[in-house]
């Protein structure tokens, strides 16, 4: 029976994981040659800016055949601006193969893929490529990753001329003490059983077999435990064929019920080349076929095509099972991580990694293109949901969500490349929040001045802790009023609550009806609605902004910006320029180690010094200095609060907010 495994690699940039991609396709016979980075002409990096960048950009599935298992390989980006691509793609993924290079060792965002991996119980293999490059060294390279990614690393082989063009790998016999010794010591750690029959105390007398060791490594690689090293070199070929056996050995292949109910997610949402969208799906349950219809994100979907990941391409096909990965047509709503049919409940987390904690303004440099802009910003939402599009029509402004410079870069190409929208960024500003102080309510009468609507609402908000979301609770009678008012109230309040009294979003807050009025539906006698004595669902929406700016103004808010946890390791030489440099940056060291000649620093930084940070850590530690940063929580700004420009007709400014809003007066 056919086996599917979906396999990611993941990796730091420029560790060679898109070349490890062409080297598998072609050792697989997909394709005739391998496609270079340098040249682009990779089977993967399909968008002109991948390939005129030589970087990886959005996530890209191809797959292959090992024997009788279809390797459906997920390219991802390796840049930690596109952390959010990389996040997409491990909801899909039943193993990993994490790239580092020989010759620059764990960097960053190896680190930060490996806690993430190790997060969400996804097996990984560690592949250390650029064997053939000059400075490779594999050993050193095979200390780093035990010290830094996981002390469970266990090498499969060696390398002979390392650093040489020639540069092979060879993997001892089975029975090699010397190599049996060292898997022994990795896996006994986490089997008892095993130890002792290593030692000779289980009493049956025969040691361990060979065999035993590597059905251990397969089960504990399987369960997370250990992560075996294989050393190679993605350009010239060696060590991809030991590779490739380690996949189908030692990684588990995709489980689920092909006839149980259907369950799947949306891992990746693209536009075909007729404006269709196209959905990318991972089935873990149950068989989907063209025409089903069934619930996709909350609302009915159809299925009106399928084309599945074949050898190296995607062909049509009438339907998809568990375990496979396909494009999805007729799901015109779908968005990234909706559930396709019933939701699975195996299913990795929706969030792996730090939301965005930087936003910028983008102007189309043509002010006329101002709308073509806005819809260009839409797709790619809808491509990225982490791009947060928040639209000013007041200001007419646009601004967006983001991890870097680097990706306000890409953004910037793709806008004027492939929608042909040239556009210019504001300076980059921290995505601060408003956190509640206390308790603050407030309420309006129907027919009681300065109150021009025909509602009545009361409201009370206090503070909720980090993390806690928006609670809408009701201190009325549920029968008090219509439903469809009760529902008016709650979509006006969390929308008012994206911007607080500084502008940023209150994103944790407990807020509870405290009062609720209406007048019920009047005719006049020959049975016409007269709207002027008729509540309606209008009046909700529109009073409850007013009443939940005064609760909110009486309670109080802090603006709170972002703040990352950082780590940087330097030279033992360079720690003082270091030091100095976090403390211009208000970096605060929490905690040093001393590693032989560097020195591990972690600690906090705000995030709008981040850019300038990394920026200037090259010139004060020779080049040598590594940081690796991610959001860590919000805290307090020190000084004035920053004001952001508010999108909405502000109902902290009563008389404008009417002149905007009231029917009548």
């Amino acid at each position: 029976m056919a086996r599917t495994l979906n396999l990611g690699i993941l990796a730091h940039v420029d560790a060679g994981k898109t070349t490890l991609t062409e080297r598998l396709l072609h050792t697989a016979g997909v394709i005739d040659e391998v496609g270079s980075v340098d040249h682009g002409t990779t089977h993967t990096d399909t968008l002109a800016l991948e390939r005129r960048r030589g970087i990886t950009i959005r996530s890209a599935v191809v797959s292959f055949t090992l024997g009788d298992v279809t390797v459906n390989l997920v390219d991802t980006p390796g840049h930690s601006d596109f952390i959010a691509e990389v996040e997409r793609a491990l909801a899909v993924l039943d193993g990993a193969v994490l790239v580092v290079s020989a010759v620059e060792g764990v960097q960053a965002q190896t680190r930060v893929l490996m806690r993430v991996l190790h997060r969400l119980g996804i097996p990984t293999l560690v592949f250390v490529n650029k064997v053939d490059r000059a400075g490779a060294r594999p050993e050193a390279v095979l200390a780093q990753i035990a010290d830094r990614l996981t002390p469970d690393a266990v090498a499969l082989g060696e390398v002979i001329g390392a650093g040489t063009r020639g540069a092979r790998v060879e993997r001892a016999p089975d029975t090699d003490p010397v190599t049996l010794d060292r898997l022994a010591e990795v896996l006994t750690r986490h089997d008892d059983r095993l130890l002792a029959a290593w030692l000779g105390d289980d009493g049956a007398g025969d040691g361990v077999a060979p065999a035993r060791l590597r059905a251990a490594l397969a089960e504990q690689t399987a369960a997370v435990r250990v992560h075996p090293v294989l050393f190679g070199s993605a350009a010239t070929g060696a060590g991809v064929a030991e590779l490739m056996a380690a996949l189908t050995a030692l990684l588990p292949t995709a489980a689920g019920d092909a006839d149980g109910p259907v369950s799947g997610t949306v891992f990746k949402v693209e536009r075909g080349p007729a404006g269709e969208r196209l959905a990318w799906v991972r089935m873990f349950s149950g068989t989907l076929r063209v025409r089903d219809r069934l619930p996709v994100g909350g609302a009915e979907a159809r299925v009106t095509g399928i084309r599945v990941c074949e050898d190296g391409d995607d062909v049509v096909s009438q339907a998809l099972a568990a375990g496979r990965v396909g494009v999805l047509t007729g799901l015109t709503g779908a968005r990234v991580g909706d559930a396709v049919g019933m939701p699975w409940a195996g299913a990795a987390p929706a969030h792996h990694f730090s939301p965005p904690s930087l936003e910028a303004v983008v102007e189309p440099c043509d002010p006329r293109r101002r709308a073509a802009l806005h819809a260009a910003l839409t797709e790619l939402c809808e491509q990225d949901p982490m791009v947060g599009l928040r639209q000013d029509d007041v200001r007419r402004e646009l601004s967006v969500s983001l991890y870097g410079e680097v990706q306000k870069e890409v953004l910037a190409a793709t806008l004027a490349d492939d929608y042909g929208v040239p556009v210019g960024f504001r300076e980059t500003t921290p995505l601060c929040v408003e956190r509640v102080l206390g308790a603050g309510a407030a309420f309006e009468l129907i027919d009681v001045d300065p109150n021009p609507f025909l509602a009545t609402v009361g409201l009370a908000i206090e503070p909720a802790p980090v993390g806690h979301g928006v609670d809408f609770r009701l201190g009325v009678e549920l029968g008090s009023m219509p439903p469809a008012f009760f529902t008016a109230v709650e979509g006006a309040l969390r929308e008012t609550l994206l911007q607080g009294l500084h502008g940023w979003a209150v994103p944790d807050a407990v807020v509870t009806m405290t009062h609720s009025g209406y007048w019920a539906r009047q005719s006049h006698a020959h049975g016409t609605f007269d709207a002027s004595m008729s509540s309606t669902a209008g009046d909700f929406r529109l009073l409850t902004p007013l009443v939940l700016a005064t609760a909110l103004r009486r309670a109080g808010t802090v603006v709170c910006e972002p703040v990352h946890r950082f780590e940087v390791e330097v030279p033992a030489d360079a720690l003082g320029a270091v030091l100095a440099l976090l403390s211009r940056a208000q970096a605060v060291p929490l905690e040093t180690q001393v590693r032989r000649t560097a020195h591990l620093l972690s600690g906090l930084v705000p995030a709008a010094r981040v850019h300038a940070l990394r920026q200037q850590l090259p010139g004060v530690s020779r080049g040598e200095g590594v940081l690796v940063d991610a959001f860590d929580h919000h805290e307090p700004v020190r000084g004035p609060a920053p004001e952001r420009a508010r999108t909405d007709h502000n109902p902290l400014d009563r008389k404008g907010y009417l002149l905007h809003t009231v029917r009548r007066q």
